[in-house]
């Protein structure tokens, strides 16, 4: 390795002290944009919406019978049943054009405007129509039975959803309810990712001899788009000074940067020199496998990620790291995560002094081993979830309960 100039990492700080960095840097992305409804659910509305009538905005039939005066079905029962005069068919989407008075009645559809007069609508199983128009009503009905009454979902000037709320298939539709076709959210936060290294191929291209596929750009992007971000692929940069200021500069188009590769200790892993020259380093090394050599930084007001290149080490830090900070920018609820509690499958023997975050697939109500190297996507792609073993704890035996994070 002579003329190598390794830059080994300095004192590395706990995982929780790494979190505690990046939350007070990360701040909710204050900008809007108006979005179409039926592209608006998963957003977070940038406005409160306030109903401007009533829903529904007529009182309807709740169900397929008569509309009646109640008080016209008084005592109305199989052994003493009431009569009354059909005066016409209301169907939806179609208003009323008699009044029903004393004795009398409209046949309704469910959804169709009530007529005026009536006041309740008996259900069509309980009464028996002839050829004349007579309606023989078998069961009594109160005021308001099957009736959907104007106003009874929302009342015009009620506050319907706040700014600040997560749309979701239901909130869409109180949205639509209200003749609302487009809606203000707050935006997503934009995610640069960019891949560096000199050995790095794009997927589809022919491999040259010491060269490897780009993994991390496929991996974190899909894991950002899951959380509320947009991911924005950029071309891979070599391992120069000059190639790598020019990425940056072409990323803070974006409103976050997370780099993969060049966070290490080679002499070519350029990327904390970047960020020092053009920001500022927040942390450079974190007490964790995998994932120790992950940096984080700030360049014109935009948090930067520095990630390792090893597949397992950069998708883990984006789980347990960048995740939390895009769902804050995209003011997105801290994420729920699932765990289970299984017995331990097999012996597991933990780095000495390094918290581990040790992938685990899950077969025969056990927790089994997933984790094979920082390099090997596999150990990610084959495991449920992991386990979260303490610095202090090197090794845990089989049989020993463990509580597993699922992905």
């Amino acid at each position: 390795m002579t003329g190598t100039k390794m830059r080994p990492i300095g004192a590395t700080i706990p995982l929780d002290e790494a979190r505690a960095i990046i939350e007070r840097t990360i701040l909710p992305l204050a900008r809007a944009e108006r979005v179409p409804l039926f592209d608006a659910n998963g957003r977070v509305l940038a406005q409160d919406i306030v109903s401007t009538g009533n829903v529904p905005p007529f009182s309807r039939a709740g169900m397929d019978g008569y509309a009646v005066r109640s008080a016209d079905t008084t005592g109305a029962s199989k052994d003493t049943p009431r009569t009354l005069r059909c005066l016409e068919q209301v169907f939806t989407g179609q208003m009323p054009t008699q009044t029903v008075t004393n004795g009398t009645c409209s046949e309704i559809a469910t959804g169709a405007p009530m007529p005026a007069g009536a006041d309740a609508v008996v259900m069509v199983e309980d009464t028996l129509r002839d050829a004349s128009g007579v309606v023989t009503v078998y069961a009594a009905v109160a005021p308001k039975q099957n009736v959907g009454l104007e106003g009874a979902d929302i009342r015009a000037g009620q506050t319907v959803l706040r700014a600040g709320d997560v749309l979701n298939a239901s909130r869409v539709g109180a949205i639509a309810a209200l003749g609302i076709d487009a809606v203000e959210v707050y935006a997503r936060p934009r995610v640069a990712i960019l891949s560096t290294g000199n050995e790095i191929v794009e997927p589809g291209q022919p491999l040259a001899p010491g060269q490897i596929y780009d993994i991390n750009k496929f991996t974190l992007a899909a894991v950002f788009a899951e959380h509320g971000a947009v991911p924005v692929l950029y071309r891979t940069a070599v391992d120069t000074l000059e190639d790598l200021s020019r990425a940056v500069d072409e990323c803070l188009r974006e409103d976050v940067l997370v780099f993969s590769g060049g966070s290490s200790v080679g002499e070519r892993d350029l990327i904390l020199d970047v960020i020092a020259a053009r920001g500022r380093v927040l942390f450079h090394g974190i007490a964790l496998k995998p994932g120790k050599p992950t940096a984080f930084g700030v360049i014109d007001g935009k948090p930067v990620f520095g990630m390792p290149g090893y597949p397992t080490s950069c998708l883990t830090n984006g789980y347990i790291l960048v995740v939390p900070a895009l769902r804050t920018m995209a003011r997105l609820s801290p994420q729920i995560l699932r765990r289970v509690t299984l017995p331990l499958g097999q012996r597991i023997v933990s780095a000495p002094g390094r918290r581990q975050i040790y992938t685990v697939r899950i077969a025969g109500g056990q927790a089994l081993p997933a984790f094979k190297a920082s390099g090997d996507i596999t150990s990610m792609s084959q495991a449920d979830g992991y386990i979260d073993i303490p610095a202090e704890t090197d090794v845990l035996e089989a049989g020993t309960s463990v509580e597993v994070t699922l992905f």
